[in-house]
Parts: C-alpha cells; sequence; structure tokens
C-alpha cells in the first residue's frame, strides 16, 4: 500500500488519476482495499498481510477466555506489558488517521484498540476482586460490563464515522505538498513511537514470568498469533518491495519503523516462547516429585 502511495506522490498523480492507471489490477483486492495489484508478489504481499490482520484481530481472545477461566489475569499479565501494548495500539491509530490511510486500516486499528481496553478492563476488575474487596464486587463487576459494552459500540460507531469523512475528503481531494508532508512526517513519527512501545511491551513480560518462574494464566495464543501477525505482516512489507533500486531505499526507508516494529516484536516473542517451554517442564517435574513423594505414603497406609 504504501509503495502506491509513494509511486502516486513521486509522480504528483491524483488518486482519480490513479484509478484510471489501475486497468490490469486485481479487481477484488481494487475494491476492497483501493490498491492497485499488477503482479503475483503484490497479489501475495495483500494476501498474506490480510492472513496479519486476521491474527492480529484474534489474537487477544485466547487470553480474554483465560482470564475468565482463572480470574489470576492480574497475576499472570504484566500491568506494564497492557499499558504498553495499548500505547502502540494508540499510535498506530493516530498514525493512520493522519496520514490518511484505507478504511480497512482504519477499522481494524479502532478494533485493535478497543481489544487492549478489554484486556486492561479485565485486568482492573480481576486485581480489585482478588484485594478481597467483596462489598462493592457485585458493583465492580456492573461497571466493567458497562465499560466493555461502551467500548463495542464506540467499535462500531467511530469506525463508521471515519469512513464517512473519508469518503467526504476523497470527493475533495485539494492538498498542498507542504501539508501533505506534514501529515506524513508526522504518521512517520507515530510509526517509531508505535514501535518502540511494541518493542517495550515484552520486557515487562519477560520479567513478570522471571519472577514468578511461571506463565500459567497466560495463554500461549496471545504470543503465538502475535507472532503469526508479525512475522506475516513483516514477508507482506518485504513482497511489496519495488523492483527498482531508487524506490526500493525510500520504500524501505519509509516502512522501516513497521519492519522494526514487527520483526523485532517476533523476535522478542521467541524469548518468550522459550519460558513458556522452561517453566511448563519445571512444573512437570514438580508435579512428579510430589507424586513420588505421595506414593510411599498411600502404599504404608494400605499396609497399616
Amino acid at each position: 500500500m504504501m509503495a502506491s502511495q509513494l509511486y502516486t506522490h513521486a509522480f504528483n498523480i491524483s488518486p482519480i488519476e490513479k484509478r484510471r492507471l489501475c486497468i490490469n489490477g486485481t479487481p477484488w483486492i481494487w475494491h476492497l482495499l483501493e490498491e492497485c495489484v499488477e503482479n503475483a508478489w503484490e497479489y501475495w504481499s495483500v494476501v498474506i498481510g490480510l492472513i496479519s490482520i486476521v491474527c492480529f484481530l484474534f489474537a487477544a481472545l485466547p487470553q480474554i477466555y483465560v482470564a475468565c477461566q482463572t480470574g489470576r489475569v492480574d497475576q499472570a499479565l504484566s500491568l506494564g506489558f497492557l499499558l504498553c501494548w495499548i500505547a502502540g495500539d494508540l499510535t498506530n491509530f493516530v498514525g493512520c488517521y493522519l496520514t490518511n490511510q484505507l478504511p480497512i486500516q482504519i477499522v481494524t486499528a479502532v478494533f485493535y484498540v478497543n481489544m487492549d481496553i478489554i484486556m486492561i478492563s479485565q485486568f482492573v476488575y480481576y486485581k480489585l476482586k482478588n484485594q478481597k474487596m467483596t462489598k462493592c464486587s457485585k458493583s465492580l463487576k456492573n461497571l466493567c460490563i458497562t465499560w466493555i459494552t461502551v467500548c463495542i459500540a464506540a467499535c462500531v460507531i467511530l469506525p463508521c464515522q471515519l469512513l464517512l469523512r473519508k469518503q467526504d475528503q476523497s470527493t475533495v481531494f485539494e492538498k498542498s505538498n507542504n501539508s501533505l508532508d506534514m501529515i506524513e512526517m508526522s504518521g512517520f513519527i507515530c510509526g517509531y513511537i508505535s514501535c518502540v512501545f511494541y518493542l517495550g511491551s515484552r520486557f515487562p513480560q519477560l520479567y513478570k514470568n522471571f519472577q514468578r518462574r511461571s506463565t500459567e494464566g497466560t495463554s500461549y495464543l496471545l504470543f503465538a498469533l502475535a507472532m503469526m501477525g508479525n512475522c506475516t505482516y513483516g514477508l507482506s512489507l518485504v513482497l511489496k518491495m519495488p523492483a527498482t533500486e531508487s524506490f526500493r531505499a525510500l520504500y524501505f526507508l519509509h516502512h522501516l519503523p513497521w519492519l522494526i516494529g514487527s520483526f523485532g516484536v517476533l523476535f522478542l516473542d521467541i524469548f518468550v516462547t522459550v519460558q513458556f517451554i522452561l517453566y511448563r517442564q519445571h512444573k512437570e517435574r514438580q508435579s512428579g516429585l510430589v507424586a513420588l513423594e505421595v506414593e510411599p505414603l498411600l502404599v504404608n497406609e494400605e499396609t497399616a
């Protein structure tokens, strides 16, 4: 998507003119994403990019389910992890909004933020509940349900408003080059800020797991889907690399924060995976030792 934007800006082609130029593009991609895809590399870049969006959309759901089952999410997840994650998603949304990205990108960015809010609401709810606040537990539960309902409503209403605004803006496309450069620079800065937040989110969780010597209460699917999402997202950017060397360098610079964010977080999630494996093996060894200690006692009781 960014490559087509660079091509448009480099040759001062308006979106209307670009629409006329997209003769050999893939129809369903053009109608869904307004992106002109004319070769196999670009086609698979879009398909893999859509797979990454699906992975990120469903990444938080397993953790929300595990939190409802165990009720110990405040002990399993680090608050720093959640706050950095929502800060990264917020700056990502601001970057998409400022740079006037595609509707599907804005809608997914809003969805990410709302899923983060639900996870933080769960964290706060169980944190207060586990502190034995029995008197206000019922009112707290009602408050959290109301808050989540508001978030879901915002997840539906806000994208509709953004889509309507985007349609209005597309009818009147008159912006100076200076204002475009300022908006793009702001989005570029937001990309770097979100990259820092995404990378920083993993360190509090790694430290929390190390302190507890356990990953109990944390869903590995949260990190597995995030790994798949970051891997496919980074791969989609690499596949879209322009063939011309001059455009390739420009493309790489414009996508640098998102490439660092995706592959950097993927690298850190490998360490989280190692923690899941090590601490699970440690737990199995401990349960085996307990079984060996209990078995002779049962034998003695039977002989007695």
